[in-house]
């Protein structure tokens, strides 16, 4: 199967942070089934961790569901501030990055707009981004929206990228969707 110029990116999703986050554990199943459907498409999987060496790993379930996923360490907000991973991206001829992870307002914004400042185009997982207040969320999708960032839900981003029931591996997509609830 040729691999796609999409990557999905698993922002933060540390147990410290989903602590505080009160749409959190919804959102993380969403990480998690985008991560499984990613898995299934052959799209290179990244995971940045924010400050690990402080703040703890990636939850054990999100990590999990992307076994083989390149883990970047960051102090940046913007998860291509971490070391090495544009330079990951570009080797794997990614040009549309899929964005999950917290928080919204913050490191998923700055995610964003710096990826489309590198050219790169940018789906935020509506469901699978989460954040503290609503109202922050609202702020910052909007403004993303007008920048040009598209904001949908994971499975219609995966069932596009799948494209139609006799894809080899759809049936195994539509087992996750089933578990994901």
């Amino acid at each position: 199967m040729p691999q796609l110029p999409v990557a999905l990116l698993l922002v933060d999703w540390q147990s410290v942070f989903l602590k505080v986050m009160p749409d959190g554990p919804a959102a993380a199943k969403r990480a998690i089934l985008a991560a499984g459907a990613a898995q299934l498409l052959n799209m290179p999987i990244a995971i940045t961790e924010h400050v690990p060496e402080k703040l703890g790993a990636t939850m054990p379930e999100v990590r999990a569901a992307a076994p083989e996923a390149t883990v970047f360490g960051k102090t940046a907000f913007s998860a291509l501030g971490a070391e090495g991973i544009i330079p990951w991206l570009k080797e794997r001829n990614v040009q549309h990055l899929l964005l999950t992870g917290l928080e919204t307002p913050i490191c998923i914004y700055q995610t964003a707009v710096q990826a489309m400042a590198e050219q790169f185009d940018v789906t935020l997982l509506a469901d699978a981004v989460v954040q503290r207040r609503n109202d922050d969320r609202a702020a910052a999708l909007d403004t993303l929206r007008q920048a040009g960032a598209h904001i949908l839900p994971v499975e219609t981003v995966f069932y596009s990228l799948f494209g139609d029931s006799t894809h080899p591996r759809f049936r195994e997509f539509t087992q996750l969707v089933k578990a994901a609830g």
